[in-house]
């Protein structure tokens, strides 16, 4: 293919399966002193023979004209692509290759919908844009490499942060190319109603957003196959909001207008045998879907618990809400979500059966931690309760609602004392209020929700929700007892550790180290002013999976102090970019604080 005077050559291998159909281009640039042949068709399972005399009988492949035979079914077959340069004598010289692959329109396992990924916005969906995606490739990646460059270098080049987390921080992107990720276009004749479904006419901004940047997904992980799990993208997505926000805020008008929306099946749930329709409308889906089903039309693939119940989805939306408010300043976002918020904190109230102004957990393990029993007031929802209620009187301070700034300033107030008074021990939060086995264990988040608000700009001063001297007590006990006391503070933070200095047993998750938590935990102690902590507590994680398991490019969700691992390449740790969100706020490069509209 030959384009404003740049030439690239190559073989295509063209991929006839039945489902999800695509080529791949193998190709290398022409250029003066280079030549490019090829080969178009081998035998992979032979000794290759062939291709190594014709290269040795003149550093050239033969190049056959035309397309090779098709294959018969079962048979494999191979291309090669060469490129030949002279280099003189103690000169030097390079060759230009590149790997392509066109997969335009793909379909998921129930085939309902037909998808166009979005770089059919720009190479067509024919099936055809081998070689003009080989010749973009070849002829802009000096310029990718150079923006990358750019973007990298501040953070490389700053002496006051250790190597270690510089590694952390930009390869634990891996996860957003190689977690199933999919960005695809709507439809060329979609219309609002296919994308708002019968409830979602009050989100003015959907449709737009999602024409102007499509729709984004990627899994829970390799082995959690559901797509934009909330409860857990509620951690990784200070990666999406930090550095691709258009894409964090068309994910978080899909979940809106998931809210909305309900689905009436029934459906039996695993961990309690119990039946309940697959999603409840005003309440926040776990996720969009998975991959054998159909993403987007069929949401809450997850199947262990009925997440209409539990308790830190909802919140987690409202303060994901404020938080792409606050660093991206799209004010239009935030009033088209401000009636989503206000459903699902509705939704919420019904948890607080007491009337104290905090919500309580059920005696299931109805959270993130969805094998971790939690009953009564709990320091994690708890928490995440609190910032949710803090973010909403910011939020109507904001729009000037004054009737929902009066009735959340009012529930803050009462929930924050009947926190303190039922969870607060001297020194920590307790896990919960029960009085059971892990009530009084020291949990590594049960600072979530102040995480959030110094996240935001908020927890402190007029917008402090959790006295100061508690925070940092309980992040200085969380050091000394489930970092340094826990495998001599080399591994991170074990997610629950009893008072006397020994691992909370009581399940299987208590007992975990969970990568994107600690990262989490990390950037809560930088907030804080506790940056040497929060460096040594973090370094644990990535001394331990990218050198001593071996695990690169492939972060475990968890970790056990010896011999156990689950759910390799996990969402969770690209959490890991809050550390860098807290560090900026402390050099004084956060966003100005939002103000009236």
């Amino acid at each position: 293919m030959e384009k404003e005077g740049e030439r690239v050559s190559g073989v295509l291998l063209h991929h006839c399966i039945p489902v999800n159909p695509y080529t791949l281009a193998i190709s290398a640039r022409e250029k003066a002193g280079t030549g490019v042949t090829h080969i178009t068709a081998f035998n992979p399972a032979g000794t290759g023979q062939e291709v190594w005399q014709d290269l040795l009988s003149d550093g050239r492949l033969d190049s056959p004209a035309g397309k090779s035979s098709h294959t018969e079914k079962g048979e494999a077959t191979a291309a090669a692509v060469c490129a030949r340069c002279t280099v003189p004598a103690r000169g030097h010289g390079s060759v230009e290759l590149a790997l392509a692959w066109d997969m335009p329109c793909i379909q998921f396992g129930s085939k309902e919908k037909m998808h166009l990924r979005r770089y059919t916005r720009y190479f067509g969906s024919s099936g055809d844009a081998g070689p003009a995606l080989s010749h973009y490739a070849l002829t802009h990646y000096e310029q990718w490499e150079e923006k990358i460059e750019a973007w990298q270098k501040p953070i490389l080049e700053d002496s006051q942060l250790p190597p270690w987390y510089k590694s952390a921080l930009f390869n634990e992107l891996y996860f957003l190319a190689d977690g199933g990720t999919l960005w695809v276009e709507l439809p060329p004749e979609a219309c609002a109603e296919d994308v708002q479904g019968p409830r979602g006419a009050g989100l003015s901004q959907l449709f737009p957003v999602l024409q102007e940047y499509g729709r984004f997904a990627y899994l829970e992980g390799q082995e959690y196959r559901m797509y934009n799990t909330y409860d857990v993208h509620f951690y990784a997505s200070f990666a999406l909001v930090m550095l691709w926000p258009k894409l964090e805020i068309s994910l978080q008008y899909d979940i809106a207008a998931a809210v909305l929306n309900e689905d009436t099946q029934p459906r039996l749930y695993l961990m309690n045998g119990q039946t309940a329709q697959v999603k409840l409308k005003n309440v926040v889906p776990h996720d969009i879907g998975e991959p054998s089903d159909e993403p987007w039309q069929h949401v809450n693939a997850y199947l262990i618990h009925d997440t209409a119940s539990w308790k830190d989805l909802n919140l987690k939306f409202v303060l994901q809400v404020y938080r792409d408010y606050y660093l991206t300043h799209d004010s239009t976002y935030l009033r088209d979500m401000w009636p989503v918020c206000q459903a699902v904190m509705d939704s919420e109230l019904k948890f607080d059966t007491n009337n104290d102004g905090l919500i309580e957990n059920a005696g299931f393990a109805d959270q993130t931690y969805d094998a971790w029993v939690a009953t009564g007031a709990s320091a994690y929802c708890g928490s995440l309760w609190l910032a949710a209620v803090c973010m909403m009187c910011k939020m109507a301070e904001i729009l000037d609602d004054g009737g929902v700034l009066h009735k959340y300033s009012a529930i803050l107030q009462k929930g924050s004392e009947a926190f303190e008074r039922l969870l607060w021990n001297g020194k920590y939060y307790n896990y919960d209020s029960s009085k059971g086995i892990s009530s009084t264990s020291i949990m590594s988040d049960q600072c979530a929700g102040q995480w959030f608000l110094r996240a935001c700009g908020l927890g402190q001063g007029e917008f402090e929700v959790f006295p100061k001297s508690h925070v940092l007590s309980a992040l200085k006990t969380i050091f000394e007892m489930n970092v340094m006391g826990f495998s001599d503070g080399t591994m991170g933070a074990v997610n629950g550790m009893r008072p006397d200095g020994v691992p909370d047993t009581s399940s299987v998750q208590s007992n975990e180290v969970w990568v994107g938590v600690v990262y989490a935990l990390a950037a809560t102690m930088i907030q804080e002013g506790l940056v040497q902590e929060g460096f040594r507590t973090a370094e644990g994680c990535y001394r331990t999976v990218w050198e001593r398991l071996g695990m690169a490019f492939q972060t475990p969700e968890a970790y056990c102090q010896r011999k156990l691992f689950r759910s390799l390449a996990y969402m969770r740790p690209l959490s890991i970019w809050s550390m860098q969100l807290a560090l900026e706020s402390r050099a004084g490069r956060a966003p100005d604080s939002p103000t009236h509209e």
